[in-house]
């Protein structure tokens, strides 16, 4: 039987010893249904409480303003209230002895007008993803951004340097920068998002430059070994990105960057589609990146016990992350320790308001009455 890497300790992130290295990745739950997306003590408290035995948890994407946002019931951390919700959910977990990272978020293009009082969302060019959205009023498509003016890039860069002040008042082990997913820095990072021709744009340097400035941004307010980074290299057809001959180059100047820094993780994603017949992708997101990258590695997107496993051996990556096996089963890291089967996912239920597949999975000692 395969080692059980998963399950050894790891000290590499500095201060932050974790008991082990299963990692819950960011998920979406909207269950933040409230007039100020204030996550709650009875839902988001008991939700991240049970899962408290991963090695580290990272919080589902919380946005940064209220001109992050994207999504409807989502939480997020830039008001009073939000920070006050989220200090329950913090002490919940540390009380359980887990560690708890949150995911600085901004959606850029990928939300509507009818988040922002009409107006439209932010991008770093006036470009279309050609997505659907589902906003208060049901799904519908999305619109043309607005370009975001230097002061809107400024005002970003302040937003979500406060976002992670914020976060550390909430009791937080540290933040995670989404730079991921088709989300605002991805639309920078890509040609196909990103036709600027100042110095945000144009050059792999450039388009990259929002995200170094926000980076050193944050890590003047917070410590570096706070600072988690998200990036999802191959990620294409999908959230309206599309690869060209630039995108990996982009990618691969970013992480040889980063070993300038001393940051907690950088938190990749392998394929989440086929793209084995896509020209310039990677299919081996940890094994490419590893050589370039000298720090902490999780990896997530498609892992099961067995193969989360081989990479840690294979020294591709440090810690695996678990999305929507995390969903059905709060005592992930229990199961595989006694290698015992998974409960599966309910899907209608992953964006439904209420405890309904949030808070009612049961643990292995609730299966075996």
């Amino acid at each position: 039987m395969t080692k059980e890497f998963l399950l050894q300790n790891f000290n590499n992130i500095t201060d932050l010893p974790l008991n082990n290295r299963v990692v819950m990745a960011p998920m979406t739950r909207s269950r933040a249904n409230n007039k100020g997306n204030v996550p709650t003590d009875d839902l988001h408290g008991v939700y991240y409480e049970q899962r408290a035995s991963a090695g580290l948890i990272i919080t589902e994407g919380s946005q940064v303003s209220e001109r992050a946002v994207g999504y409807i019931n989502t939480p997020g951390i830039y008001s009073k209230q939000q920070v006050e919700g989220w200090k329950k959910v913090t002490k919940r977990v540390h009380a359980k002895g887990g560690k708890i990272f949150i995911q600085l978020w901004h959606v850029g293009r990928i939300s509507h007008p009818d988040f922002h009082d009409g107006e439209l969302p932010l991008a770093p060019s006036a470009l279309n993803a050609n997505e659907t959205v589902y906003t208060p009023e049901g799904e519908k498509n999305t619109v043309t951004p607005k370009a975001m003016t230097k002061d809107d890039i400024n005002q970003t860069i302040e937003d979500i340097k406060n976002a992670a002040v914020n976060a550390i008042k909430a009791g937080f082990d540290g933040v995670e920068i989404h730079s991921s997913n088709g989300y605002l820095f991805h639309q920078f990072f890509n040609k196909t998002s990103n036709v600027r021709e100042d110095e945000y744009g144009g050059s792999i340097e450039n388009r990259a430059r929002f995200f170094f400035e926000v980076l050193d941004a944050v890590k003047e307010a917070i410590p570096e070994k706070k600072i988690g980074v998200r990036f999802n290299p191959s990620l294409h057809g999908i959230f309206g990105m599309e690869l060209d001959e630039e995108t990996i180059p982009t990618f691969e100047y970013i992480m040889k960057k980063l070993n300038d820094y001393k940051l907690a993780y950088v938190h990749l994603s392998e394929p989440f589609n086929d793209v084995s017949d896509v020209e310039y992708a990677v299919e081996n997101i940890a094994e490419h990146f590893r050589p370039i990258y000298n720090g902490t590695i999780i990896i997530n997107a498609g892992f099961n016990q067995k193969s989360a496993n081989k990479v840690i051996e294979e020294g591709n990556a440090d810690l695996v992350a678990f999305g929507k096996p995390f969903i059905s089963n709060p005592d992930l890291v229990e199961r595989f320790d006694r290698n015992q089967d998974l409960a599966d996912w309910n899907q209608d239920t992953f964006y439904t308001p209420g405890k309904e597949g949030y808070t009612d999975y049961p643990k292995l000692e609730v299966n075996k009455q």
